[in-house]
């Protein structure tokens, strides 16, 4: 994540992974999860934070997660079932269950349809929100196969030379094993910047990068000043000219595997409705599992091995700087606003719940 999404060291309050994780499911648990429920919500949204992907970590999400139980949009108790299914695919009706949730079990279904037929895919409909992309594709890694996320729904990002939003910034991750080298994770949105990373600028009250977003009639802001009130997102690249037809697409092969291909939805969803797509491929179905691996190795350390640009200290691959932030977290604790920190505080007064140990 670039610095500029950082919390300031003045404003940050370090907390360990395993005192968040217990404040984390209790909240959850007091929503009505099961434990087992809980405890797989919580490890999927954490995650997020031990990885330094600070957007879809419990700043944001939790006390959304929390408005959205209140306001009847999640299940706590989804009866998630598979409405279609060949030896290889499904198509699962989520019941509006946490995409924390049921989007891992889909994962777990495309592994295990992968371990039989070498490649996996299943589809969930009537979804809602799976956090960071990247630990469901992740979930394929210890079972030497590679992994694919993907989640649609919502418009809040304005198609190339749109006025009007008609899309959403539909993330994409892949996940590749590798031997030595940390793994290859790449999880990107399919807008400029992912949508909460706006949530983050607004809390430490930054401005905007040139590029990120689009005024209220679809107009690129190139100029850094403060986040509009009302504003939409930019697919990746900003303008034509940059690309932005790239991110455009890229967020409609996800509305299309996401949502067309599970029930048909597209466009205005509702409140919290999304969908979702995932995959594994097993590598043994294509090549020889150590030869991969370590052909992975030596081309991770192909790419680290660039020398840098000037002005800059190293070349990174997707996933690096994540594994590296994970270890510094590990020993120093997940930095958090202290406007979360005291959210923390409030709403485990609130419902009664382990407060915030830090």
């Amino acid at each position: 994540m670039l610095e500029h999404f950082h919390v300031p060291p003045e404003d940050e309050i370090r907390v360990m992974s395993a005192d968040l994780r217990r404040s984390v499911d209790a909240l959850f648990r007091k929503m009505g999860l099961s434990d087992s429920d809980a405890a797989l919500a919580t490890d999927a949204l954490v995650s997020a934070d031990d990885r330094g992907t600070d957007t879809h970590g419990v700043s944001n999400m939790m006390r959304r997660y929390i408005e959205m139980f209140g306001e009847g949009y999640l299940n706590p108790d989804p009866n998630w079932k598979i409405v279609r299914e060949s030896p290889t695919t499904a198509n699962i009706d989520s019941d509006a269950g946490l995409g924390l949730v049921v989007v891992p079990k889909a994962m777990e279904l495309s592994v295990e349809k992968a371990e039989k037929y070498g490649i996996g895919a299943v589809t969930v409909g009537n979804g809602r929100h799976a956090g960071m992309m990247a630990y469901h594709a992740m979930m394929a890694l210890p079972h030497d196969m590679i992994g694919y996320a993907i989640t649609a729904g919502g418009q809040n990002m304005v198609p190339t030379f749109g006025a009007e939003p008609r899309m959403a910034a539909n993330p994409h991750a892949w996940a590749v094993p590798t031997g030595e080298m940390p793994p290859f994770v790449l999880d990107i949105s399919s807008s400029s910047v992912a949508a909460n990373k706006i949530g983050l600028l607004r809390r430490m009250n930054k401005p905007t990068i040139p590029g990120l977003l689009a005024a209220a009639d679809g107009t690129p802001i190139m100029d850094e000043e403060p986040v509009p009130e009302h504003t939409w997102m930019l697919p990746t690249g900003a303008t034509r000219e940059m690309g932005s037809h790239k991110g455009y697409g890229l967020s409609v092969v996800a509305q299309v595997f996401g949502g067309i291909l599970s029930t048909g939805a597209f466009g205005e969803y509702g409140m919290g409705h999304m969908s979702h797509f995932v995959a594994a491929y097993k590598v043994d179905a294509f090549a020889d599992v150590a030869r991969f691996k370590s052909s992975m190795d030596d081309f991770m350390k192909y790419l680290t091995d660039t020398p840098p640009a000037p002005g800059n200290d190293r070349v990174y691959y997707a996933g690096l700087i994540e594994h590296e932030e994970a270890i510094d977290r590990a020993e120093r604790g997940i930095p958090l606003h202290h406007e979360v920190t005291e959210w923390f505080d409030s709403i485990s007064a609130e419902l009664g719940t382990e407060p915030l140990a830090r």
